[in-house]
């Protein structure tokens, strides 16, 4: 026998209120079962949990595809609890944040040295600005040493080549409160969300309205220029432009700029789907890129494009306050 909310007690155990029924079909559930027959640790009766995608809710049994093996059937005078649960993270979402990270160096002229785990990089010859993300350590993982040597590496590193000392970590990570113990200090404006997405669903978004690819907006047209193997830029003359590097089937965002006269007319969407295209001709899946916390008409396009947060990064310095860096 069931109620309005699940199965009634029989055989011995007392069954759960659940929130599952013909309602949870097609979507992911958690379902502690009865093992009939089966005597669990305590004396008892004996329960299981599977987790996996609802199949079916009906002539008794509810059916469960794990996301491994079999489907399995269960009757649903057995289901002890359950519940529906969020989808299943993406595998790109999967990634760790080392993983992730470490394809911020796919750019052309961009030097990178081993610290244990951690990275550090260097753009000897910057175009303009000298870049926060490719001049600084990405302190993620164990640096095999003490984080007070590692972050005395970093500072003869940085201060031999002529740039502040900075290190890249993740927000509300165990290297952040060391650096902190240190006396490392955040650097002021410089915290940023790593955004990703899948290649092909933010270039469906982009398309226009009425289907057509031209990637005309207001009279220019986006170029988009091949610099090397694996890094390419797109050009809006004298408006806006953005540069791609592809590690793999990773296409990274970068320096994606618009003239201040020219902002909310197009202009980036237009560079972004000119990047965006180019990557998908070399094979690339996923799309990532930084945005800075603050920048909130950013993150709302991105968000509409598809782009989901992975993490977030702060960078530390111990002269935080420097100039010489953007």
């Amino acid at each position: 026998m069931t109620d309005a909310h699940g199965p009634t007690p029989r055989d011995g155990h007392q069954a759960g209120r659940h929130r599952l029924g013909p309602h949870v079909v097609g979507r992911r559930v958690v379902v502690r079962r009865l093992l009939r027959g089966e005597t669990g640790p305590t004396g008892g009766p004996a329960f299981t949990d599977l987790l996996g995608t609802c199949l079916s809710w009906r002539d008794g049994a509810c059916v469960v595809q794990p996301e491994t093996g079999a489907a399995v059937t269960i009757p649903i005078a057995d289901i002890v609890s359950g519940k529906p649960v969020p989808p299943r993270p993406s595998v790109r979402q999967r990634v760790t944040v080392r993983d992730a990270e470490l394809h911020t160096a796919a750019l052309e002229g961009i030097e990178t040295t081993p610290l244990g785990e951690w990275q550090l990089r260097y753009e000897p010859a910057p175009s303009g600005r000298v870049r926060n993300r490719f001049n600084s350590c990405l302190g993620v993982g164990d640096p095999g040493m003490p984080v007070a040597d590692a972050a005395h590496a970093v500072r003869s590193f940085y201060s031999a080549r002529g740039r502040s000392p900075r290190i890249q970590v993740e927000l509300g990570s165990a290297n952040e409160e060391a650096l902190r113990a240190l006396g490392w200090q955040p650097v002021p404006g410089r915290d940023s969300h790593f955004l990703l997405a899948s290649l092909s669903r933010a270039r469906r978004s982009l398309e226009p309205a009425d289907g057509s690819p031209s990637l005309e907006v207001d009279g220019p047209r986006v170029r988009a220029v091949l610099d090397g193997v694996a890094e390419g830029r797109a050009v809006l003359d004298g408006v806006a432009e953005g540069r791609a590097g592809l590690d793999g089937d990773w296409l990274g965002i970068h320096d994606l700029q618009v003239a201040p006269e020219h902002r909310r007319r197009g202009r980036a969407r237009a560079v972004l789907a000119a990047l965006l295209e180019w990557g998908a001709e070399r094979g690339a899946l996923t799309v990532w890129l930084h945005v800075e916390t603050g920048n909130e008409p950013a993150l709302a396009l991105y968000e509409r494009l598809g782009f989901t947060r992975h993490h977030t990064c702060r960078y530390y310095s111990t002269n935080p306050l420097s100039t010489s860096q953007s």
